[in-house]
């Protein structure tokens, strides 16, 4: 008999985010359907030239998450091994069981290298965020010590909110023409709307994941290059 150890690995690591993945566009849902959530009718975004006009704003927020980043990098290597994150997550008192945590690192380390880079922390903040949300997000949030984290949080689940057009808790391609050219005076070309969509679209299945939309947001915003980061002379 052949062994496919190999394929079985790949099949376990898969299964790690599509269980996320699932239970987050659940969490979506169920936001979603509540009255007194923040998102209920989303009032916040009502074209894609609002939620563009936001990016800079995000941005600069979302780059106060690097001091607690350096709090957690205790051997200041640029990046967060699994023994921190545990105990970032248990000073935040974020209660995850093993599979859970598995999950979630795996699904945020996207580069495959075994840490969690500043780009996928964010990621991984703001899926611990939503997860948690209502029960204790906002206690989470506060331990971190950034004051506006959670408006910031709660501004980038809109943004989803406002693709999500058909409320599944994720996107596909059609959500995004559609948030791409609506009451848009300058309506952005197919091909080009359905470039950013395939960039988001990591596993190819044809739906963007909310992790998915986060990592393609961060990528949108330049986080992932950010400007603090070193750059060699040419």
């Amino acid at each position: 008999m052949f062994c496919c150890c190999g394929c079985s690995s790949i099949t376990s690591n898969a299964n790690k985010y599509r269980r996320l993945d699932a239970k987050l566009a659940r969490k979506i849902i169920e936001l979603r359907q509540q009255p007194s959530s923040s998102g209920h009718k989303n009032k916040k975004f009502r074209s894609i030239n609002s939620v563009i006009l936001k990016f800079p704003q995000l941005k600069e927020q979302v780059k106060n998450l690097r001091g607690v980043f350096e709090h957690y990098d205790e051997d200041s290597n640029g990046s967060i091994d699994r023994e921190e994150l545990k105990k970032c997550l248990e000073e935040l008192q974020v209660n995850l069981t093993e599979q859970e945590f598995d999950d979630l690192f795996y699904s945020c380390d996207v580069d495959r290298s075994g840490h969690i880079q500043f780009n996928e922390f964010i990621v991984l903040l703001c899926l611990i965020y939503l997860l948690t949300k209502p029960s204790s997000s906002t206690e989470i949030v506060s331990r971190m010590g950034s004051p506006h984290l959670e408006s910031t949080f709660d501004q980038i689940v809109q943004v989803f909110f406002y693709m999500d057009k058909n409320g599944d808790g994720k996107l596909n391609k059609k959500d995004m023409v559609v948030a791409f050219t609506e009451t848009s005076s300058e309506r952005s070309p197919s091909h080009v709307t359905k470039t950013r969509f395939m960039e988001m679209d990591k596993d190819k299945d044809g739906n963007v994941s909310f992790r998915e939309f986060l990592f393609g947001l961060t990528s949108w915003l330049g986080i992932d290059s950010d400007e603090e980061t070193p750059v060699a002379d040419e």
